[in-house]
């Protein structure tokens, strides 16, 4: 919490003796309407900077609208307003219409969001990578900021493979979650979804025992999920199996991977803690291809990988009689700046710059950052109070 005092009075200078007395009684009065001004601060989610990540999705082109009418995504939602739970809608929306098959190369679909639903439609089943794809497309277009990444195990002589999966920012949580759409997962602790490298961290610490691996828009629990092998047979898999995955993680550098079709590259960002830096990422029986490559991107802050999208940085200026509050935030998409007003308590547009006059003893202001698709960030508030002295 900052505070900042500022007198809003200022005593005057020397008078003639004649006056004194009548002065006298005027500063007594005075006393009594000389205010004093507090000011805090309160984000609901902690501002960190994007330093790591190059691009985001651009959600005006018309390929995204398109992919929501097409498939008539709106009715999903079945007038659902929970920010969280629209999500696991649309997530279970996309395991439902594609058919999970790890062993179908060549794949059809062109790695496009549209042929690979529809090619779906036809009965072809799809790997991790595509579900990823199209769940990254579809959660951008709702306007819910999604990035791609890969994970594995990466153990020598053990689970080698490698997963692809997202990660969406949740305003409500203020936090990226893990969304693995061709499972329907995602991974909770005491009831808040985790982001890949808490769920990396829990593996590590003690094989994920503190974490519930849920299932589905009901978040139902679940201990077994099973998958077909090559055989086509099922093989069931436990918690602890599907934590694994993320023991290494990668995350695209450029987040425009449908903006950008069909042409996107990118490199990867990858997080170098005391783990990744005495152990090697094992993939295919040998390690990981991006080392020494200029592939990688090593980020050594945590903060780094989970920055904080749709959230407000804000400075506050004092003046003897107002205060002037000045916003930032990056968010992809910016559409506009909200501040609830104090006298209706509505939500209205703002500019990057307003002028709180200090003519009430309080008063409390509400900002937010607000996208295209009209999805708003976490709220950052600022109080002012007044002590009489």
């Amino acid at each position: 919490m900052n505070k900042n005092k500022i007198s809003s009075f200022s005593w005057p200078g020397a008078v003639p003796f004649g006056t004194a007395i009548i002065i006298s009684v005027f500063l007594l009065t005075a006393c009594n309407t000389v205010k004093t001004y507090d000011k805090s601060e309160t984000s609901a989610v902690e501002y960190r900077p994007n330093t790591a990540f190059a691009s985001f999705e651009d959600i005006s082109l018309p390929r995204f609208d398109s992919l929501k009418i097409k498939y008539q995504l709106d009715t999903v939602f079945h007038g659902e307003t929970d920010e969280f739970k629209r999500i696991l809608l649309l997530r279970n929306w996309i395991r439902n219409h594609i058919a999970i098959n790890d062993f179908g190369d060549p794949y059809p679909g062109g790695g496009h969001p549209a042929g690979i639903i529809d090619a779906a439609a036809k009965g072809q089943g799809f790997h991790c990578g595509h579900y990823m794809i199209v769940q990254n497309a579809v959660m951008n277009a709702y306007g819910y900021v999604t990035r791609c990444l890969g994970s594995g195990p990466g153990v020598k002589g053990g689970e080698d493979g490698h997963h692809g999966m997202n990660e969406i920012w949740v305003n409500e949580f203020g936090k990226w979650v893990l969304s693995d759409a061709k499972f329907n997962h995602h991974f909770e602790k005491n009831g808040i979804p985790l982001s890949a490298l808490e769920v990396r961290e829990e593996f590590l610490k003690n094989k994920a025992a503190d974490i519930v691996l849920v299932k589905g828009p009901d978040r139902t629990p679940i201990q077994i999920d099973s998958l077909k092998d090559q055989k086509g047979k099922y093989v069931r898999r436990n918690k602890e199996w599907f934590a694994q995955w993320y023991t290494w993680i990668e995350w695209d550098q450029q987040a425009n991977r449908f903006s950008a079709w069909p042409s996107f590259d990118t490199k990867l960002n990858m997080f170098r803690d005391d783990y990744f830096k005495n152990h090697t990422w094992i993939w295919d029986g040998k390690p990981h291809w991006g080392y020494n490559t200029d592939a990688i991107n090593y980020q050594d802050s945590r903060a780094a990988i989970e920055w904080t999208p749709n959230t407000i940085e804000a400075s506050v200026i004092m003046g003897e009689k107002d205060a002037e509050v000045r916003l930032s935030s990056i968010t992809p998409n910016f559409k506009e700046y909200q501040m609830r007003a104090p006298e209706s308590g509505e939500w209205i547009k703002c500019d990057s710059i307003v002028k709180v006059k200090f003519d009430k003893d309080a008063l409390k202001y509400s900002f937010r950052a607000v996208n295209l698709q009209n999805v708003a960030g976490p709220e950052y508030q600022v109080e002012f109070d007044a002590a009489h002295i």
